[in-house]
């Protein structure tokens, strides 16, 4: 989870802000400490957290969301609450990143959109509020929150990781293809192209995981 953590600064995809956590049992996750992840040292063992029940002193408000998501999805092993500036541009037009390269097919929903949207800026401090954006999220693996951020989850520390990177990466593409007025459909993969891009095999996870904590003290070579 350190690794995680500082993996996800790394990466630019948080600063002062942001947390993750990864699952310990079918009610207890381990969470963060809570300071900026990129400072988080190998003493910073994080705190035990039930899913079901109050938050431990000390524990980031927030992480209620974590809560309610692991409560609601038992494949779920990690979320990540990430800051990432492009997404954060986007979700202020209310608007998410389509399947429009590799990986924002990733994100790609039924009907084509892309990852759901929270349309409410305000921090989650509380049980309902955590609760209604967990079922917002559904059974999606991202949810942009507009003026405060992304959750991103997996089955895996390294897939959360990972697709929070392609998160922000797709969003990148977005705010590009805006800037040259050829954000239309014309951009868009089609729905053949974006299922055969949600590709997971040949360690597309593991790569980007060990780019991001390359030289990371804690980190251990995948398998």
């Amino acid at each position: 989870m350190r690794v995680a953590a500082r993996a996800l600064s790394r990466g630019g995809l948080v600063h002062a802000y942001g947390h993750c956590s990864l699952r310990l049992d079918a009610q207890h996750f381990l969470v963060c400490a809570a300071k900026p992840m990129g400072s988080i040292q190998p003493s910073d063992a994080g705190t035990v957290v039930p899913v079901r029940g109050a938050l431990p002193d000390g524990v980031l408000g927030e992480v209620r969301i974590h809560q309610q998501v692991y409560a609601r999805r038992p494949e779920i092993a990690a979320v990540c609450r990430i800051m990432p500036p492009q997404i954060g541009l986007l979700a202020l037009l209310k608007r998410t990143p389509r399947a429009r390269h590799g990986f924002g097919a990733y994100f790609a929903r039924p009907d084509g959109q892309g990852p759901v949207l929270w349309d409410d800026p305000r921090l989650l401090r509380d049980d309902t509020a955590a609760a209604r954006l967990a079922d917002t999220l559904g059974t999606g693996n991202a949810l942009v929150m507009r003026a405060n951020g992304a959750v991103v989850v997996g089955k895996t520390i390294v897939e959360a990781v990972a697709l929070s990177w392609f998160l922000e990466e797709a969003a990148r593409v977005e705010t590009g293809l805006m800037q040259m007025g050829q954000d239309g459909d014309h951009t868009l993969l089609t729905a053949d192209e974006t299922i055969a891009r949600q590709v997971v095999a040949g360690r597309v996870y593991e790569r980007m995981w060990e780019h991001l904590s390359f030289g990371d003290a804690e980190a251990v070579p995948l398998t």
